[in-house]
C-alpha cells in the first residue's frame, strides 16, 4: 500500500515527570472516555527502562496518542469544555515533552511500503 493510499495518522508524544499521582490519575481516568469523542485512541503506556541512546533526558512515563487528524489533537486540546481537564496533567507532571508527529499506522506491517516509509524520511 502507497502512501498515498493510506491515511495519515497524526501522533502524539508526551514524556513527563510525575510529581503528584493523584492530579495525574484524575487527569488519566477521563482520557478513556473523553480522548475517542475527539478522535483520539491511546496507543501506548509505559514507564522508563533504559536511556539506549540520544542526548534527551529520561522521562519516567511515556503516553502515545494516535490522533485522527491534527484538528483532532487541537479540538482536544483547545476546547474550553475541557479547561477543567488539562491543569490536572499540567499539576500532576514536570518535565513535560509534548511533541506531534505525522505517520502511519504500522501495526500491519504488510500495510506499509517502502514508499510509505520515504514518504516520512523526505523532508
Amino acid at each position: 500500500m502507497s502512501a498515498n493510499s493510506q491515511k495519515k495518522k497524526f501522533y502524539a508524544l508526551n514524556m513527563f515527570d510525575v510529581v503528584d499521582v493523584e492530579k495525574y490519575l484524575a487527569y488519566f481516568r477521563r482520557l478513556p472516555e473523553v480522548a475517542p469523542q475527539y478522535g483520539g485512541r491511546m496507543v501506548a503506556f509505559g514507564r522508563f527502562r533504559d536511556s539506549v541512546a540520544g542526548d534527551l533526558a529520561p522521562r519516567q512515563v511515556l503516553f502515545v496518542v494516535e490522533w485522527e487528524s491534527e484538528e483532532a489533537f487541537n479540538s482536544f486540546r483547545d476546547d474550553p469544555d475541557l479547561a477543567d481537564l488539562h491543569p490536572l496533567r499540567d499539576r500532576g507532571t514536570a518535565s513535560y515533552v509534548w511533541q506531534a508527529f505525522d505517520g502511519l499506522d504500522m501495526s500491519d506491517p504488510d500495510n506499509a511500503s517502502l514508499d510509505d516509509v520515504l514518504a516520512v524520511l523526505k523532508p
